[in-house]
């Protein structure tokens, strides 16, 4: 009796580890599918690049722009989920006024294009590197065509759990390298409290490194395409809210832990040494010189990972909000495909252009990896007022949302962050003319 009695405790820890370990792989995925599409180049490029250059004195920027990802997502995904006339945000959009949804369609088709431009770039120089043929274009067009065999076909699944261990192993092995550089606290806090541009230093300068920070994280279009991966999900109506929230904070949680890792090993390992991060092998080498070949080997392999998951989050969300913006414009072509994105032509031409337009970037001669990543980051902040003001509209609409309208404190960092981001764009008018 008591050996049945063993069993049967033992059994029900068993279950109930596996109820646990069930109920988190389920609760979990459309945050860490948006951390997958948000992380690429972006925060890896900045958050090295101001480490390397600028010690901590830049961190409040990076702090200041999570805080602003977390608020603007979970407005963009309450919209999603909790508006009563079961609207897309494109079609919430489209009900302001017009000019958003072509807006939205002429940008989202620019910056898809460019985003993948470094993704592709950097996922090439990447694999030459792994391959050890010295052919960076080349490494470029073997992603091209090894993701154009994996757009359309139905491995949604795959993808994320496939992301999982990927995020998982590149997290470790930057937290590993960071706790080994024994950061200075004291000048985390400080930098994170600070407030103030310091003086150009670097190949780099220090306003275009905040935008771009700001762009890579607060301003990122990229954030449109998180009610997508909800719909996949099949989080589509206001019970799912809770769920929602925790799972971006996860994410959130998720971007804060690497993206502080990140930026250590640029302030701790690069800057003392007087590394400047001019391409990726850059910051490979400081992995290198800690943790040895293993090391170098789980850099490039984890982001190698991250950046091809990248490009083919990328390469289905864009299309999807692209055709979605030009559903809003021509309300014929929506009602003829039904929104079934993969019945209509339209969006497979939107998805091939996406991913094989941007080629162009990885020709020898083009911009460098490095500097391509910062300008383009950098002009997310141009779009950014636009799209700010009209989820201000929407999401305080009394008549759509109802009691899930922002509270005050989500209205004052939208406009906040609005104004952030127009001063941003006329410096760097004003810097580029």
């Amino acid at each position: 009796m008591k050996n049945e009695s063993n069993l049967q405790s033992t059994e029900v820890v068993i279950e109930k580890r596996q109820s646990f370990l069930t109920k988190f792989t389920k609760t979990f995925g459309p945050g860490i599918l948006a951390v997958l599409t948000w992380l690429g180049a972006g925060d890896l490029v900045t958050s090295s690049v101001a480490g390397a250059s600028y010690g901590y004195s830049l961190m409040w920027i990076l702090a200041l722009s999570l805080l602003l990802r977390f608020l603007i997502v979970n407005v963009i995904a309450r919209f999603q989920l909790c508006n009563n006339e079961n609207l897309s945000l494109l079609e919430g959009y489209g009900r302001i006024h017009p000019f958003f949804a072509y807006f939205l369609l002429v940008y989202a088709l620019i910056m898809g294009h460019l985003f993948n431009s470094y993704m592709i770039k950097g996922a090439g120089e990447v694999l030459s590197t792994l391959l050890h043929i010295n052919q960076p274009f080349l490494g470029s067009v073997i992603v091209v065509v090894l993701i154009l065999l994996l757009i359309g076909r139905n491995i949604y699944n795959t993808i994320e759990n496939v992301m999982k261990i990927i995020l998982g192993l590149l997290t470790v092995a930057f937290i590993v390298l960071a706790v080994q550089s024994s950061p200075d606290f004291g000048e985390i806090v400080k930098g994170t409290v600070g407030f103030s541009i310091p003086s150009d230093t670097g190949l780099h300068g220090a306003f275009l490194l905040a935008v771009s920070i700001v762009g890579a994280v607060a301003g990122s279009i990229s954030n449109f395409v998180h009610p997508y991966f909800l719909k996949e999900k099949g989080w589509t109506k206001p019970k799912h809210l809770k769920i929602q929230r925790n799972d971006l904070l996860f994410a959130i949680g998720v971007c804060i832990v690497i993206n502080l890792a990140i930026w250590i090993i640029g302030a701790e390992i690069l800057k003392p040494k007087g590394i400047e991060v001019e391409t990726i092998d850059d910051l490979g080498a400081a992995l290198q010189m800690q943790l040895g070949q293993i090391g170098w080997l789980i850099f490039y392999l984890g982001v190698f990972g991250v950046l091809f998951a990248s490009i083919v989050g990328k390469s289905t969300g864009y299309p999807r909000l692209i055709t979605d913006a030009y559903y809003v414009i021509n309300k014929k072509r929506k009602e003829k495909y039904d929104r079934k994105y993969n019945n209509d032509p339209l969006f497979k031409w939107i998805m091939l252009f996406v991913l094989v337009t941007p080629i162009i970037w990885s020709i020898p001669g083009m911009p460098g990896f490095i500097t391509l990543t910062l300008l383009v980051n950098a002009l997310n902040v141009v779009g950014f007022p636009v799209i700010a003001i009209g989820m201000l509209v929407l999401s305080n609409n009394k008549r759509l949302m109802g009691k899930y309208r922002n509270n005050w404190f989500e209205n004052l960092c939208l406009f906040l962050a609005t104004a952030l981001a127009l001063w941003s764009s006329i410096q760097l008018a004003i810097g580029f003319f």
